[in-house]
C-alpha cells in the first residue's frame, strides 16, 4: 500500500461514509446498490472494491451466478429492467468522458426510478467512483475484506 488514506485524513473517510449512508437509507434495493458498486469497480479495475462488493452482495443473499455475470450484464437474461437501467447508468457515469451520460440511458433510468431514487443512484455511483480512485491510487490491497452485512429480510 502506498498510503493509508483512512489514517491520514479520517474526516474525508467519514464524509464519504456519510454519503454512502444517505444512499443506503434511500429506497434503492440493497442488492441493486451492490450490483452498481460492483460494476463501477470492475470498470475502474479496483480489486479491493470488487472483493468487498461481491462479498457484501453474497452476504445479503445475492446469487453467485448473477455476480459472475455483472461484467456481461447486457448478454445475461437474469437482470431485471430496473437493474439493467442502473447498470447502464453506472457505466455511463463511470465512463463519463466517453459517454456523456447519453439521453437513451437516462430515459431508462427515468422509466425505472423515481426522481429521488435517480439522485440516490447517481450518488451511489459518485461515491463508488471516489472509493475506487482512493483504493486504486493508494494501492489498497484486496482479499482480506470480511463482510459484516447480514441477509436483508425477504431478500434471499
Amino acid at each position: 500500500m502506498r498510503l493509508d488514506y483512512r489514517k491520514e485524513l479520517p474526516e474525508a473517510t467519514r464524509a464519504m461514509s456519510g454519503l454512502e449512508q444517505i444512499v443506503d437509507e434511500s429506497t434503492l434495493e440493497p442488492k441493486l446498490r451492490e450490483l452498481v458498486r460492483l460494476r463501477a469497480s470492475q470498470i475502474n479495475g479496483c480489486a479491493y472494491c470488487v472483493d468487498m462488493h461481491t462479498k457484501d452482495a453474497r452476504a445479503i443473499g445475492e446469487d453467485e451466478q448473477r455476480l459472475h455475470l455483472v461484467a456481461v450484464w447486457r448478454e445475461a437474461p437474469c437482470f431485471t429492467p430496473r437493474e439493467r437501467a442502473a447498470l447502464a447508468w453506472s457505466e455511463a457515469l463511470t465512463l463519463l468522458p466517453e459517454t456523456g451520460a447519453p439521453d437513451d440511458v437516462y430515459a431508462e433510468v427515468e422509466r425505472n426510478f423515481t426522481p429521488r431514487e435517480r439522485v440516490a443512484l447517481s450518488l451511489a455511483i459518485v461515491a463508488i467512483n471516489g472509493w475506487n480512485r482512493l483504493s486504486v491510487g493508494f494501492r489498497r490491497p484486496a482479499g482480506d475484506y470480511v463482510s459484516d452485512r447480514h441477509p436483508e429480510r425477504g431478500s434471499a
